[in-house]
């Protein structure tokens, strides 16, 4: 029987163009990029959920359809009548650089895990192999929502339920840098897995080595350690062993969106079935490498690359 792996996070509606022009609608979102990367990656060797709250409405409707294309399991969205998706708007210039506008205060993915409902979703977690999140997961939540979830990861990985965690940390989500490297730190103690952006906990940690970053999640009871670099290799730390994997050259760079969920993406279809972490590196520079050769976050099914 196949393992599986619930992501917990916010999708949302997209819109990009140029106000009063034409505007593109679709979904996206970190944890959703990574989901529907990894479902398409893993194929029937790994049953992919995915954990949120949606409204009754069209664009939830929808968003729910778009989960389901991609293989994404819905039996873990919330339904909140009174609440709305979150939205965000890519503003694009005549140079093609972009600006974003984001209307997610009230979004019902805050409000998951608050209220005895939210409660039992935390607890229908535990029939899950692996629970993944990001710090944009964290961040969004309600205290009462983030409070739960901490109390509950200990439970969870009690019950046998491995935590991966993808820093993303997006400052404008938090009330300040303090809050957020409190949370970030309090949640480590329960993660298995991290896979981490460089710049992001440089920004929120102030590390100014690779070797201070590890240093510091190893003295959090983090076993096996992943740094995305961009464009540079990715170094990893497993086991006692320290690893470093070249990322793969990409001739032209035509949008970075979700370059670091699809990595994570990569790297934890290759892991959970059964992969080793260099091997597991190949995969998700193969999988980024192709994602920013095209525009959008989740790149058409046809552009999809053969792993190395």
């Amino acid at each position: 029987m196949s393992s599986t792996i619930a992501l917990m996070g916010e999708c949302m509606i997209e819109m990009h163009g140029r106000p009063g022009q034409s505007i593109h609608q679709t979904f996206g979102g970190d944890s959703f990029n990574t989901a529907a990367y990894l479902a398409r990656l893993a194929g029937t060797s790994l049953k992919v959920e995915y954990v949120t709250a949606l409204g009754s409405d069209g664009f939830s409707q929808a968003m729910r359809e778009r989960f389901t294309r991609e293989n994404v399991g819905t039996d873990s969205v919330r339904t909140l009548e009174s609440r709305l998706p979150g939205l965000y708007f890519i503003e694009t210039d005549e140079t093609g650089e972009r600006r974003f506008h984001y209307w997610r205060s009230e979004a019902a993915a805050r409000f998951m895990f608050d209220g005895e409902e939210g409660e039992r979703l935390l607890e229908s977690l535990a029939h899950s192999n692996t629970l993944y999140l990001s710090g944009i997961s964290l961040a969004i939540l309600t205290d009462q929502g983030r409070e739960r979830l901490m109390a509950g990861l200990s439970g969870l990985r009690a019950r046998g339920v491995k935590v991966v965690f993808d820093n993303n940390y997006r400052p404008r989500l938090w009330q300040d840098a303090e809050s957020a490297r409190h949370a970030h730190q309090a949640l480590l103690a329960h993660v298995d897995l991290a896979i981490v952006t460089f710049e992001d906990d440089q920004a929120l940690f102030g590390f100014e080595t690779p070797e201070a970053l590890f240093a510091f999640y190893r003295d959090q009871g983090v076993g096996e350690i992943v740094i995305k670099r961009g464009a540079e290799s990715c170094l990893i730390e497993y086991e006692g062993v320290r690893h470093e994997v070249a990322g793969e050259r990409v001739e032209k760079v035509v949008d970075t969106t979700a370059a670091g969920d699809s990595f994570s993406a990569g790297y934890l279809a290759c892991r959970l079935t059964g992969g080793d972490v260099e091997q597991a590196a190949r995969w998700g520079h193969r999988l980024a490498a192709t994602v920013i050769g095209h525009r959008g976050a989740i790149i058409d099914v046809e552009y999809m690359p053969e792993m190395p």
